[in-house]
C-alpha cells in the first residue's frame, strides 16, 4: 500500500480538505488523523472487517478494545444502550475533550471493536481536525493510536508515518497535538466512577460529579481488557526504560551520580542542570509543569530510542492531577521498573 501525506492548510476549508478521506473510511480504509490528545487511526467503527484492518496495521491484539470517536451526545446514542444522568453531566462539562465513556454497547457495535466485551468505549474530540473528518465519514471512527502496538503513541504526523507508512491509506498531518497523553477513560459503575485509564480529565475534576475511583485490576473476566490499554504493555520504547520516584533534590542527585554517555535521560530542566550536556538528555520542562511532561513525554521517549541509548532514566513527578496521567504511562513504558530514592 502507498500511504499519502496530506498537511492540512488552515487558510482553505477543512471540510474540502477531509471530504476524499471520508469517503476512504467510508470504503473501509484507514486514515490516520490528529486529536488534541495523540494522533489516531481511525476507520469505519461499525463496519467489522475495517476494524480488523486496525489490528492488523498495529500488530494490536484483537481482544484490546478501540475507541470510537463521535461528534457530540447524538453521535453516541445509537451506540449505547443508554445514557445515564450521571453520563450526561459528564458530557455537558468535558465533551468535546479527552474523556472516554465506557458504557454498555448496543447491538449495532461489532465486537471487532469492543475486543470480545459488552462495553463500549466512546469519545468526542474536540481537534478541528479530527471533527471535521468523523463529519465527513459520517459514521463513528474507531481509532486507537497510530502507531505500531506497544510503542510509544505518536504526538506528530511524522512519528505516525515511521511506523505505519505502508499500512495505512493516509496520514493527516496538522502539527503536534496539545495534550500528548491519551483520553482520560472512565465507566460508571453505579453511583460511582471507575477510572480505568487516567489522562487530563482528572481525578479531581471526575470527583465533582461523583465519587471516584482509580480501578485497580488490568482485566476482568476471561483476561478480557475493560478499556483500550489495560491489558498489554504500552508506551515503550525499545531500550529498558527506569523510573526514579522520590523526593525531586533526591532522584536529582541520584540522576547525577549514575551519570552515563551510554544512557539516556528523560529530566526536567532543573535536573538536567545537574547533568553533563548531551544528546542522550531530553528536557520536558520546568518540574513544575506536570503538563509539559505529559505533552512531552512520547516525544522524549521516541528521541532516546533514536539516539542509540542503551537504556533510559526517567524523572518521576508527583501523582496530582495530570501527573497521575504521566506516571501511568511512565510505569508501563518502564515495565514497572521502578527505582525509589530514599
Amino acid at each position: 500500500m502507498k500511504t499519502k501525506y496530506v498537511i492540512i492548510d488552515h487558510s482553505r476549508p477543512l471540510g474540502p480538505q477531509v471530504a476524499p478521506w471520508g469517503e476512504i473510511l467510508r470504503a473501509g480504509g484507514l486514515v490516520a488523523f490528529p486529536t488534541e490528545t495523540v494522533y489516531g487511526l481511525g476507520a469505519n467503527g461499525l463496519d467489522s472487517e475495517a476494524a480488523k484492518k486496525i489490528y492488523v496495521a498495529k500488530g494490536r491484539p484483537s481482544d484490546n478494545p478501540l475507541i470510537l470517536h463521535v461528534l457530540d451526545r447524538d453521535g453516541l446514542a445509537p451506540l449505547v444502550k443508554e445514557i445515564p444522568p450521571l453520563v450526561d453531566r459528564l458530557i455537558s462539562e468535558f465533551w468535546p475533550g479527552p474523556l472516554t465513556l465506557v458504557l454498555p454497547k448496543s447491538d449495532i457495535v461489532p465486537t471487532t471493536v469492543t475486543g470480545g466485551g459488552a462495553t463500549v468505549a466512546v469519545r468526542a474530540p474536540s481537534q478541528p481536525v479530527a471533527r471535521a473528518l468523523i463529519a465527513a465519514a459520517g459514521v463513528p471512527l474507531a481509532a486507537p493510536s497510530a502507531n505500531l502496538s506497544g510503542r510509544p503513541s505518536p504526538v506528530t504526523a511524522p512519528a505516525v508515518r515511521h511506523d505505519l507508512d505502508g499500512r495505512v491509506d493516509v496520514i493527516l498531518d496538522d502539527g503536534a497535538c496539545r495534550i500528548g497523553l491519551e483520553s482520560t477513560v472512565v465507566s460508571l459503575q453505579e453511583n460511582e466512577l471507575v477510572i480505568y485509564r487516567p489522562g487530563a480529565i482528572t481525578l479531581e475534576m471526575l470527583s465533582a460529579f461523583a465519587p471516584t475511583r482509580l480501578d485497580t485490576a488490568l482485566v476482568t473476566g476471561q483476561g478480557i481488557p475493560k478499556a483500550p490499554g489495560m491489558k498489554y504493555r504500552h508506551y515503550a520504547p525499545r531500550v529498558p526504560v527506569y523510573l526514579y520516584t522520590g523526593e525531586t533534590e533526591k532522584i536529582r542527585a541520584a540522576l547525577a551520580k549514575t551519570y552515563d554517555s551510554r544512557r539516556g535521560y528523560l529530566v526536567s530542566a532543573e535536573t538536567a542542570r545537574a547533568l553533563p550536556a548531551g544528546e542522550n538528555i531530553y528536557i520536558w520542562g520546568e518540574a513544575a509543569d506536570a503538563a509539559a511532561y505529559a505533552a512531552h513525554l512520547y516525544q522524549g521517549l521516541l528521541y532516546l530510542d533514536e539516539t542509540a541509548a542503551e537504556e533510559v532514566y526517567a524523572e518521576g513527578i508527583s501523582d496530582q492531577g495530570i501527573g497521575l496521567a504521566v506516571m501511568n504511562r511512565l510505569l508501563k513504558a518502564a515495565a514497572y521498573q521502578v527505582r525509589e530514592v530514599k
